[in-house]
């Protein structure tokens, strides 16, 4: 059968259409959306369709880092902050998820007689971890082992992937159910438990009543330490409002417009008074020469990387800088955070010194949809370098690699996160990120299914439904465990669940089909948190196995 390249591209394009296609229809709302494409190439490798074993194995690579690189880039601004609010917890419960899928294999292999080794393929495919399929076959083959030894892995894998991707959907759909799931609700109470972020911004208004500030200058009762936690905004003084600076003298009865963080509020009630009852809007009063508000983009790459203390907006413009939203959350504007392309100023001031400092940022809504390549082709550079260092463990004969998913995705995760301290612009628009992660994932589906069609009807009929039915209870006894306790112990939300099981067993289709069903970016927030350690355990613990079984 023909097998060059451009077969190889129309085999695959087939694959992803027909895919697609299917994944538009839902029974009673549920999809498995674009997994479909997994299952369309498995019928077809089984016919005989199949792509040049070089194009195969690029296009699964190349997917699976598009994919895992463009979560990288999205979660990464928030990723540190989510790994304090709960990211121990949920990296602790990944753990526990593969060992306990370690140790379900382990007890299966001494009840069955089934071989370690072909236990070690089965568990692979169980929890859809290519990368710990990759190190077991080369740990077998460095240790002694023959290549049908490691045939038998990825035909044990083979078999378990479907159920793996399959398994872990059906027991999202019936947790959901079981504990009923109210996604509205959820996402009110993750965007409470995010809003309550310490570096979240957090709106006040105080009346000025304490004889201690009466008469100082605003620059004298305000340390360095508050004000890298909040921003006089304006103060209203005999139905006027005004931008303050730090020489204007505080005076009993003044209005002031506070933004500050959530563990600032009781000392600035204590520095300043009472909080009163007003709106936002009691603040626009619309009369002439009444300050303005508005929220001006960065476009400026220049910008990208300087704190905002750097840029004197205060002092040189008569403009407050209010707060910073970055990737849709509010940031208090302290003088030491580093804004870069793609954050949000909140400006308040006069109109020509807004102007001016429109001029200076950019605030060209045009600039933001030109793709910037450079942090993508940059970052997946780096991350498949990284990825392909081995790593020593002690007591471990053969080191371990990250592999082509941990490495971009960390190093997207550091890059998005700290590139703009190096003067590095990470921003994509959420079109082009959400464009490279579906191109990637639907690659990786395509290349798997394409690659087990091949054998997968004759594992089956070599004695391959007993692995299904191993595979079935190493993909769901664990991820039930570890949900149970998630929800019922912990306390954690539904996303949070989904991104742990989608992390924890480095399943990038019940990734997508949770993304699609439940419509919630904090489910990808979570992957990524766990993600990381998750993959570097999932290698480990089937390179272990593989050395037990030779031992």
């Amino acid at each position: 059968m023909v097998s060059g390249t451009a077969y190889s591209i129309l085999l695959f394009a087939v694959v992803i259409t027909l895919g697609l296609c299917l994944a538009k229809f839902n029974f009673k709302g549920i999809t498995i959306g674009s997994t479909w494409i997994l299952f369309v190439g498995i019928v077809l490798g089984h016919f005989g369709y199949l792509p040049n074993a070089k194009v195969l194995s690029f296009m699964k690579d190349f997917g699976l880092i598009l994919f895992v690189y463009s979560i990288g880039l999205q979660v990464g601004p928030g990723f540190f902050s989510s790994f304090k609010n709960g990211g121990v917890k949920l990296n602790l419960l990944s753990v526990l998820l593969v060992l306990l899928s370690a140790l379900t294999a382990f007890i299966i292999h001494l009840v069955s007689g089934e071989s370690l080794q072909t236990m070690v393929g089965v568990m692979s495919g169980a929890v859809t971890n290519t990368p710990g399929l990759g190190a077991a076959q080369q740990t077998l083959l460095d240790s002694g082992g023959s290549s049908s030894d490691s045939s038998v892995l990825a035909s044990a894998y083979a078999v378990a992937y479907p159920i793996g991707v399959l398994g872990v959907l059906a027991l999202l759909i019936v947790l959901k159910a079981a504990f009923k799931v109210d996604l509205e609700k959820e996402t009110r109470q993750i965007e409470a438990q995010s809003g309550s972020n310490e570096s979240a911004a957090r709106r006040m208004h105080c009346e000025v009543s304490n004889p201690a500030i009466i008469g100082k200058r605003l620059g004298e009762v305000l340390t360095q330490e508050l004000k890298q936690e909040m921003v006089v905004s304006r103060i209203m003084r005999d139905g006027n409002e005004f931008v303050p600076s730090d020489d204007t003298v505080l005076e009993q009865g003044d209005k002031v417009l506070i933004v500050t963080t959530q563990k600032s509020v009781d000392s600035i009630r204590i520095i300043f008074g009472a909080e009163v009852p007003m709106h936002l809007n009691d603040w626009i009063k619309g009369h002439k020469g009444a300050p303005q508000l508005k929220r001006l983009g960065i476009t400026n790459p220049s910008i990208t990387g300087k704190k905002l203390s750097d840029l004197l907006l205060k002092g040189q413009y008569s403009v407050t800088v209010t707060r910073v939203v970055r990737s849709g959350v509010e940031l208090v504007a302290a003088p030491d955070l580093r804004v870069q392309v793609g954050d949000y100023l909140q400006v308040v001031g006069d109109e020509a010194g807004i102007d001016a400092i429109a001029s200076l940022v950019g605030n060209k809504a045009s600039a933001l949809d030109k793709p910037n390549l450079l942090p993508i082709f940059l970052g997946i550079a780096l991350g498949v370098i990284l990825g392909c260092i081995p790593i020593a463990i002690p007591g471990i004969p053969q080191p371990i690699k990250l592999g082509l998913a941990g490495g971009p995705l960390i190093v997207a995760i550091l890059l998005s996160c700290f590139g703009p301290r190096a003067h590095i612009t990470t921003y994509t628009t959420l079109s082009a990120n959400m464009m490279i992660r579906e191109i990637g994932i639907s690659f990786f589906l395509a290349a798997v299914g394409l690659g087990a069609g091949k054998t997968f009807v004759s594992s089956l009929v070599a004695g391959g439904w007993w692995w299904i039915l191993y595979g079935a209870i190493i993909t769901i006894v664990p991820v039930l465990i570890t949900a149970l306790l998630a929800r019922l112990v912990f306390k954690l939300n539904f996303f949070q669940i989904c991104g742990l099981i989608a992390g924890g067993t480095t399943n990038p289709p019940v990734l997508a089909f949770a993304q699609n069903a439940y419509g919630s970016k904090y489910v990808s927030l979570n992957y990524a948190t766990v993600y990381p350690l998750s993959m570097f355990m999932r290698v480990l613990v089937a390179q272990v196995m593989v050395l037990i079984a030779m031992a």
